[in-house]
């Protein structure tokens, strides 16, 4: 993806966002020189990894298959193994409509997925095989905002706003927007974006950056480069 691109969704999120009665936190609007300069202070920000978050899942096809997200707050995982701490993490995302979050599930984490507004959100479903491979022919369970829902290999649920779907480790779930572009909350535990993701194809979780303009903001994904 180009920068310029990036800059470019960034600002568009941000006013879909803010248009939905959300405003980001802070170090957000940070430009990368205030950033390196507010490392030391904000080095959780860093190791955990909050921030812009956009991917085209390196096919260059963003608005065919492509996610915006932004991480609120991330735990920390050695909560996670030993049972108490900060076990919890957070997001807001952008689907646009029919922009494909392709098919993937989660080694560790489970995860609410909220419609926060917009139009329709769609998630497709498919269960497991017992090695946790992708298993065209099993479904599964899941919660839909407290209550147990059924569904078989290949169903598509739909979400209007205010409403979500739990997800477990294993759920194998791919989702867009239907009908327009969807600001989806994302409530789980302990993110690890760079581990915990298996997508059905070979498929990259981060885009490759065409440096065409100076970015506006840092990704997670330019922290290693920029702020060491």
């Amino acid at each position: 993806m180009k920068r310029s691109r990036i800059n470019q969704i960034m600002t568009e999120a941000d006013e879909m966002i803010r248009g939905h009665g959300f405003t980001l936190p802070p170090f957000a609007y940070w430009s990368p020189d205030e950033f390196r300069a507010n490392r030391d202070v904000a080095r959780n920000v860093i190791e955990a990894r909050c921030g812009w978050d956009i991917t085209d899942y390196g096919a260059g096809r963003f608005d065919q298959m492509g996610l915006f997200l932004f991480t609120l707050r991330n735990g920390r995982l050695a909560d996670l193994q030993r049972g108490g701490g900060m076990c919890y993490a957070e997001k807001l995302l952008i689907s646009r409509s029919d922009q494909l979050s392709p098919m993937h599930r989660h080694v560790i984490k489970a995860e609410d997925i909220i419609n926060r507004g917009g139009a329709t959100l769609v998630v497709e479903l498919f269960g497991s095989d017992d090695e946790g491979n992708f298993a065209d022919d099993r479904g599964g369970t899941v919660w839909c905002d407290g209550i147990r829902r059924g569904f078989a290999p290949g169903d598509c649920l739909r979400f209007a706003p205010g409403q979500s779907v739990t997800l477990m480790p294993g759920d194998w779930h791919a989702f867009w927007g239907e009908g327009g572009d969807v600001l989806i909350g994302e409530v789980s535990t302990v993110n690890d974006d760079e581990t915990d993701n298996v997508f059905r194809e070979p498929i990259g979780r981060f885009a490759e950056i065409k440096e065409d303009e100076a970015p506006t903001h840092l990704l997670v994904s330019d922290y290693r480069r920029q702020l060491a």
